[in-house]
């Protein structure tokens, strides 16, 4: 069998193998992460007696427990092998997450959500690294594009799941609503942790679903790509921890990110506007379909984009133009008196948002390997991730400040076009070395 249909053999069984199992596993991360959200306007806060400001305080304390430990758990899977760490992180938050639908106040479920955040930290860059493992770099976007369209998927019905979860749920177990949400999304976890720890396979030298001609070729092309990263890039772990590449990579992936959970804030205010609009209410499945509507699109696109870097080998513009597009479109709803124009405009920005997102996580294993590339990952996806707490906090500050949405989501917009801006100052530094 010639190179070329080896490879595609390999890689096809790979993908099929991998792909859709760990994008199963990221949209249960992502649901458990935010169903928070649902749960504060559907009785939550009202039983707990909580405020606004104790409410967000709740909510975003998340980030600062993943920020804690993002590197050295990645650093553990990176020692201890994928399947016994990423099966100990699911069994963990999964613990955690159902634990939530028994808190008494508001003091235990802060310090539940500072714990959930514990032990998710590791899981999605751990992915990203895992995935290095059995995918050379001229596949990686594709691949990561495929897998981060769970998180997509999740932002698309996770809010009409948890909505009827809520519905429907009122009074089983004797519990509220919101509280039988908290056990029914936290329950797949720690069950996807037991099929964890027996369907992944850590390297491609022991997956016996493959031939050995397979193994083989697979282990080869993947030692000699990291040979020679490591020939010509020589990293080390102190270094990726250290240096200002990796964060200004990590202020790059901040924006991004940061435009990610403002969707959730703008969507529903654009749903609001349609029903005003037309003078009607929406059922909670027909917001849910409407909230569906930018996510489903981006994903496709996403998909679409991640491929197309992958088969021009470019990486830097694949980032910097949707960032730049995504960027412009949010201050451009602002201003749209038209709910489906600005539904148009948030669209756009989704689908730059989510279109940036593979081809970034493709920017950092180019020059990393091995346990720097493993910090490395963890360090940029712990600070990316801070946006997770300081969007929402400034995005309200400023709109107790100012009364209305438009200064926080201007500094969305502000976000997403410094980060287009820093990616190509990053490749123009390099030129330039």
């Amino acid at each position: 069998m010639d190179t070329v249909a080896m490879r595609d053999r390999v890689m096809r069984k790979v993908t099929w193998r991998l792909v859709p199992f760990l994008g199963l596993l990221y949209f249960i991360n992502y649901l458990d992460r935010v169903n928070i959200g649902f749960a504060g306007p559907n009785g939550l806060t009202a039983e707990l007696g909580m405020d606004q400001k104790a409410f967000g305080f709740a909510s975003g304390i998340f980030f600062v427990g993943y920020l804690l430990l993002e590197v050295p758990s990645n650093l553990a899977l990176h020692r201890f092998g994928a399947r016994r760490w990423i099966a100990r992180i699911m069994i963990s938050w999964g613990i955690i997450a159902t634990a939530m639908a028994f808190v008494p106040n508001a003091t235990t479920l802060s310090v539940l959500r500072f714990l959930l955040g514990v032990a998710e930290a590791g899981f999605f860059p751990g992915i990203i690294l895992y995935l290095t493992y059995w995918f050379p770099a001229y596949q990686r976007a594709k691949v990561v594009a495929q897998f981060m369209a769970a998180v997509a998927v999740s932002s698309a019905i996770g809010a009409t799941v948890s909505s009827l979860l809520i519905s429907y749920g009122d009074g089983v177990f004797g519990l509220s609503g919101w509280r039988f949400m908290f056990l029914a999304e936290g329950v797949p976890a720690i069950l996807l942790a037991g099929v964890t720890w027996f369907f992944l396979t850590d390297r491609p030298s022991q997956a016996k679903w493959l031939t050995e001609a397979e193994r083989a070729w697979l282990t080869e092309e993947l030692a000699a790509e990291e040979k020679a990263t490591e020939a010509k890039h020589g990293w080390t772990l102190r270094k990726a921890l250290t240096s200002p590449r990796i964060l200004a990579l990590a202020l790059v992936y901040f924006g991004i990110v940061y435009g990610l959970y403002a969707l959730g804030f703008f969507l529903p205010t654009i749903i609001k506007g349609f029903e005003a609009q037309f003078g009607t209410a929406y059922t909670v499945v027909e917001r849910g379909l409407i909230n569906a509507v930018p996510y489903a699109i981006g994903a496709a696109v996403m998909i679409w984009w991640g491929r197309h870097g992958d088969r021009t080998g470019e990486r830097t513009w694949h980032v910097a133009l949707p960032a730049l597009l995504g960027g412009l479109a949010i201050p451009i709803a602002l201003y749209l008196g038209n709910p489906l124009a600005a539904m148009i405009a948030v669209t756009v920005c989704a689908c730059g948002v989510l279109a940036a997102m593979p081809t970034f996580w493709a920017l950092p294993t180019t020059f990393l390997s091995g346990a720097a590339a493993a910090g490395a990952i963890g360090l940029i996806n712990s600070l990316g991730n801070l946006s997770g707490f300081v969007a929402p906090y400034l995005t309200g500050a400023l709109a107790d400040a100012t009364g209305s949405q438009r200064t926080g989501l201007w500094l969305v917009g502000g976000a997403m076009l410094m980060s287009a801006v820093l990616v190509l100052a990053l490749r123009r530094g390099n030129e330039h070395r």
